[in-house]
């Protein structure tokens, strides 16, 4: 995370900061229970201590960070049993966004979706969990935007943000690939028949077989 020039105080500034610690955060390189110490990162970012400050309370509203008393901030540990909770909200979501994507997605849409469909197809067949990872997270990603559901889907960004770790040692997990490319392509395949009970059908058969593997 190399500095990176900008106003050093200010509104800009912790939007600057906000921006940079969450996606380090999401992508991996700041690991869960990781201190995060104020001096050392306005020094990184280039800003002040009380706009780090501020990003990071605003990180704790969206779940990413926890503050501790007398001991200042660090990433949030989210547990096993967290992780179930919020999949069982996602479930809810998602079940609806794939059945308003059934109905609203464009057919320019659809084959994007089935062209994410072989991709995983690939990923899987040629061992290749990280990319398997990253494609199943677009997938996802684009039924939320295809469903047209600007409230699930805003939800949905927060609640995702906190499986960021499970979701990576999920795919790194032998076999967990394969097990759910299947119910990945059996949501494609329902949201392509614009059948929009048999598309939240497969979200949550997908999302219980999640659980499942999260409490393995």
């Amino acid at each position: 995370m190399p500095n990176q020039a900008g106003p050093s105080s200010g509104e800009q500034a912790k939007q600057h900061a906000l921006a940079r610690l969450r996606q380090a955060i999401l992508h991996g390189e700041m690991a869960p229970a990781q201190r995060l110490v104020e001096n050392e990162l306005a020094e990184q970012f280039g800003v002040t201590r009380a706009s780090i400050r501020a990003a990071l309370i605003d990180l704790e509203a969206l779940g990413l960070v926890e503050r501790i008393r007398n001991r200042g901030s660090r990433v949030r540990v989210v547990t096993v049993e967290e992780a179930v909770a919020i999949t069982e909200c996602r479930m809810v979501l998602e079940g609806l966004c794939a059945a308003k994507a059934a109905v609203a997605a464009s057919d320019e849409q659809l084959s994007e979706l089935v062209d994410l469909g072989t991709a995983m197809e690939k990923a899987v067949k040629e061992g290749e969990p990280v990319t398997y990872s990253d494609l199943n997270h677009e997938l996802h990603a684009r039924i939320r935007e295809f469903s047209g559901q600007r409230t699930a889907l805003e939800l949905l960004e927060r609640l995702n943000a906190q499986l960021v770790r499970h979701r990576f040692q999920l795919a790194l997990r032998p076999g967990r690939p394969q097990q759910s490319l299947s119910e990945h392509l059996a949501m494609i395949e329902a949201i392509g028949a614009r059948d929009p009970q048999a598309a939240e059908t497969a979200v949550r058969a997908h999302l219980t077989s999640v659980i499942d593997a999260l409490r393995d």
